[in-house]
């Protein structure tokens, strides 16, 4: 998934996004512990994502919380 894809959703998406993501990991890392998985780069790429979508998500609370501020 593409960060500027990320970026557009909203932040109720985005939670839901790093949930399923998250799940996917542990998925993921229970495979590579009884050696079913092949492609281990699998989690980097998995723990990349979940970073976008945690810096996504941030942002835009930063940003709401700016907004907040500003009009008072």
């Amino acid at each position: 998934m593409e960060f500027a894809d990320i970026k557009q959703k909203s932040v109720n998406e985005l939670q839901e996004l790093l949930q399923e993501k998250r799940d996917e990991l542990r998925v993921l890392l229970f495979k590579v512990s009884e050696r079913q998985l092949k492609t281990v780069h699998a989690i980097s790429l998995m723990k990349k994502t979940i970073a976008q979508i945690r810096t996504a998500i941030a942002q835009k609370q930063l940003a709401s919380d700016d907004t907040k501020t500003t009009k008072v």
